[in-house]
């Protein structure tokens, strides 16, 4: 939760109130991140529609899990899902800029980087820049093929 713009939950109580509304047809979604056959879920993914045809890409995934592409595999699938279900034309990430990880994952999914909005945040580690990633419906389309 270093780089989330806001610190960890202290308790289950409290991340099941901030992820609840997140769960219904609002415009932020979420779904579960699991391990085949396991029903404990290890991160989410969400969604949060800005405007008609552009939505904004969340993820979370526990640390234990990091670095064996299981964020890869729930931020492509939910890629795939929000282009080619829904219909989108335009899917972005705001992500602070010294997020390595993150910046990595998003730029391995085609994610161009746009722009830096300059202290941007106000978080738990202080005032953040956002840096702004882009990807349209086309440039996913050639990436499937």
């Amino acid at each position: 939760m270093t780089w989330w713009s806001s610190a960890p939950q202290a308790s289950v109580e409290t991340t099941r109130d901030y992820i609840t509304p997140r769960a219904s047809d609002g415009p932020w979604r979420s779904w579960a991140i699991t391990l085949d056959g396991s029903d404990t879920a290890i991160g989410w993914v969400s969604a949060g529609l800005r405007r008609a045809k552009v939505i904004e890409l969340g993820y979370l995934l526990g640390r234990a899990h990091w670095g064996g592409g299981i964020a890869r595999e729930a931020a492509s699938g939910l890629l795939d899902y929000l282009f080619e279900v829904e219909g989108m034309r335009r899917v972005f990430a705001d992500i602070d800029p010294d997020n390595r990880g993150s910046v990595a994952l998003i730029e391995a999914l085609g994610f161009k980087l746009e722009g830096v909005l300059r202290e941007e945040w106000e978080t738990h580690i202080g005032v953040r820049d956002s840096a702004i990633y882009g990807l349209l419906a086309r440039e996913w389309a050639q990436r499937q093929h």
